[in-house]
């Protein structure tokens, strides 16, 4: 039997990225013993046209789950055809019942119905992780709606949002995520038992003169599986529902890495509003002691780019599988499809443990605040002068030219003066009394209705999330 140790190649997805319970779903063993159910499900289907007999059904039945790769990859040693090589080892464990194995069937049949089994499993477990995750993003926005910070754009400052209202944007993003991954667990069919070329002919044949047809039998095994099939299909299922999957994940990659992009951005010192947990041990550089590197964002922005990379693939195997089927899409799909999951799957559970122990900065925010957010406020003042009678234009060179000196103080590192130019100025005063001044000038207070448009942002993911939870 082969082992793997860490004096040869093996993929990081095999012990570093992903978790148990992703790579169980694409392992070797988990595979066969699908490959065996597909095969017992199609057995139970042929019995009821007297194809086998009820002591092979049973026999098939007693040694599904007797997984043997050790023997099957002797077998594919010689043979070089690795399902033919599961059919031996299987018959090997059933003398009665190997005659009728894998009767009537094209590879393909067992293959592309295995895949859609686990691709569904595996959106099931990507599905869990991403409701943990906004349920944490929940949990921020409540806490945060009301706490205002700067905002951004083209990353510099402009006017104060709330810190809730940051989450909020993801959140928004990652429940329309969820929902189309909902729906494609949901709407996951398999290839059916539909032969080499997908018209059924084998099974069409296998079944003249008995109580079944191709189509009722591809139905009962289809029952059995829990799984539906697609209506037309060639030697595989349409290589768009692998495409569809693709472009779910690499979607759900691009909210997270422009959250984790962002996160970046709000760690670093100048910043200084957001940062990663770090441990007591941790260590931040191999040269310069004091770094507190945001790792996890940068990993998870790591392997956001590399989900996305293979959505090319999958696209190339949907418009590139020729008439009814060349096998060029094998190889890459043996590789792409439990990568882009297992890589998605470490970027979730890394991305709750970010957010759920994350540091947010109350002096950072406030210092950001102080800094600039009193130039976004010095709107609120002209529009009271406005109210007071003041002449708009007048008001605005005013207050602009005081600006452009408080901005170059600060750009200096200096202390943000233009609250006390704005207060002081005899011209401002003769309207608005030091006191009103100074309540126009509070940034904190100018920030919308940000905190409204956060809970309501929370109330639509808990919409998605109680109909989550009663179609369970």
């Amino acid at each position: 039997m082969q082992s793997f140790t860490h004096d040869t190649y093996i993929s990081p997805f095999t012990w570093r990225y992903g978790s148990d319970s992703m790579r169980s779903v694409f392992s070797e063993e988990h595979k066969r013993k699908l490959l065996r159910r597909i095969w017992v499900a199609l057995a139970t289907a042929q019995r009821q046209a007297d194809l086998v007999t009820e002591e092979q059904l049973s026999e098939l039945i007693a040694n599904q789950d007797r997984i043997d790769i050790q023997r099957s990859s002797e077998i594919e040693a010689q043979i070089h055809h690795d399902l033919m090589a599961e059919i031996k080892t299987y018959a090997e464990q059933c003398p009665l019942a190997r005659s009728v194995i894998h009767l009537g069937a094209t590879s393909m049949d067992i293959l592309d119905n295995m895949d859609a089994l686990r691709i569904r499993e595996a959106l099931s477990l990507i599905r869990e992780q991403l409701k943990n995750l906004i349920l944490l993003f929940i949990e921020k926005m409540e806490a945060y709606a009301e706490t205002p910070c700067m905002a951004f754009t083209h990353i510099q400052p402009a006017e104060p949002t709330t810190v809730g209202y940051r989450f909020a944007q993801t959140a928004q993003d990652l429940n329309e995520d969820l929902q189309t991954i909902l729906l494609l667990e949901q709407s996951i069919r398999g290839k059916g038992m539909k032969g080499a070329v997908g018209t059924s002919a084998s099974y069409a044949e296998l079944l003249k003169g008995t109580n079944l047809t191709a189509k009722e039998m591809e139905n009962q095994v289809m029952q059995t599986l829990g799984l539906e099939a697609f209506t037309a299909a060639t030697q595989v299922y349409p290589r768009k529902q692998d495409l569809k999957v693709g472009t779910a994940l690499s979607s759900l990659c691009a909210s997270l890495s422009k959250f984790f992009f962002d996160f970046r951005l709000l760690q670093s010192p100048p910043i200084g509003e957001w940062s990663e947990p770090f441990g007591a041990k941790q260590v931040g550089s191999s040269a310069m002691p004091f770094k507190r590197n945001p790792i996890n964002s940068e990993k998870i922005d790591s392997l956001c780019r590399f989900v996305e990379a293979q959505q090319s693939v999958l696209w190339q195997n949907a418009a590139a599988t020729l008439l009814e089927r060349t096998l060029d899409d094998s190889a890459n799909r043996r590789l792409v499809l439990p990568e882009i999951f297992l890589a998605t799957d470490e970027i979730l559970n890394s991305a709750q443990k970010v957010v759920k122990a994350m540091n947010i900065h109350d002096k950072g925010i406030g210092r950001n605040l102080e800094s600039y957010g009193i130039f976004a406020a010095s709107e609120r003042l002209l529009m009271e002068l406005g109210k007071h009678g003041a002449n708009r234009q007048e008001m605005h060179e005013l207050i602009r030219s005081h600006s452009l000196k408080a901005w170059d103080q600060v750009q200096q590192g200096k202390p943000n003066t233009l609250k006390t130019m704005l207060s002081e100025d005899e011209t401002v005063r003769s309207y608005l009394t030091e006191e009103k001044i100074l309540e126009s000038l509070d940034a904190s207070q100018y920030t919308g209705d940000a905190a409204l448009r956060t809970r309501l942002v929370i109330d639509e993911i808990k919409q998605v999330l109680n109909l989550l939870q009663t179609d369970r």
